[in-house]
């Protein structure tokens, strides 16, 4: 398997060129057989298990409204703006490498401006409209976190845990996410340098070529990993017990219901509004 490229510079000097294109199979393949694993192990679950609603916990501090504000427009925005452009980076990236050719460069680049856009809108928006320690991951999250990996795995037969607005498991995509969506715009911004745009000409020799090399295979590694990722963002997002979340995605609420059957009260505070 080739997990590098290299080549030589006009001077002779043996060079990074990128990653190698068998690393996009892989995460390619890697992906297909995580979801049609992961959608076999739910189905024998299902089978196995007898199906039961989990009971609401009692609510302290007052009634919950019946919409229950999960995610506001700015996040949704966010989201939604991120979504775009990732698709478009990952098609125009990888797919004339899968074997399909068009004209991909200035759809790419344009994309990547989104995508770092938002990244910038995110960050601000985090540190002057939410809770920023709202991802942080706390030491006692962590016993939790392994109740609820048992659980899912079908290892622990007791009620569903109900935790806080983000589980564990959320709050390590959330990182794994920021740290290669962020190194694909960092390194994507650099390689603008060398193409021109409407607001630059070309400047190939802002690095040298060994940093260059570098710049390359970061960039590509991080591409990598988001294949995997959104592909598995996307299967959960799609699955039947999980579309109740993507629906909040979309209308920024869930319902009472899903609120007391999926989350700790004294974790998670619920605001919201009553049906209009």
């Amino acid at each position: 398997m080739e997990i590098l490229r290299s080549g030589q510079n006009p001077w002779g000097q043996d060079v990074l060129l990128g990653i190698g294109w068998d690393l996009v199979w892989l995460a390619v393949i890697a992906s297909a057989l995580f979801v049609v694993g992961h959608g076999a192990f739910m189905i024998v679950r299902a089978r196995r298990s007898a199906p039961g609603a989990a009971s609401p916990a009692p609510v302290a501090g007052g009634p919950v409204p019946q919409r229950v504000t999960r995610h506001g427009l700015g996040a949704r925005a966010f989201h939604w703006t991120m979504a775009l452009a990732m698709f478009a980076l990952l098609i125009t990236a990888f797919v004339p490498v899968l074997g399909l050719k068009f004209a991909w460069v200035e759809i790419h680049w344009i994309a990547g401006l989104l995508l770092t856009a938002a990244i910038a809108f995110h960050v601000v928006h985090v540190f002057g409209w939410q809770d920023f320690w709202a991802m942080w991951i706390a030491p006692s999250e962590l016993p939790e976190g392994m109740r609820e990996l048992k659980h899912s795995l079908g290892l622990d037969s007791g009620e569903t845990p109900k935790g806080a607005k983000y589980p564990l498991d959320h709050k390590l995509y959330h990182h794994a996410a920021a740290v290669a969506g962020i190194a694909a715009a960092v390194t994507g911004l650099l390689m603008m340098v060398r193409i021109d745009t409407p607001f630059w000409t070309r400047d190939p020799y802002l690095l040298s070529d060994g940093a260059w090399g570098v710049v390359y295979v970061v960039h590509g590694l991080a591409g990598v990993a988001l294949i995997g990722l959104v592909a598995a963002h996307v299967y959960f997002a799609l699955r039947p017990e999980k579309r109740w979340m993507t629906w909040a995605m979309v209308r920024g609420w869930i319902d009472r219901e899903r609120y007391l059957a999926n989350y700790d009260p004294a974790k998670w505070p619920a605001t919201g509004t009553e049906d209009a």
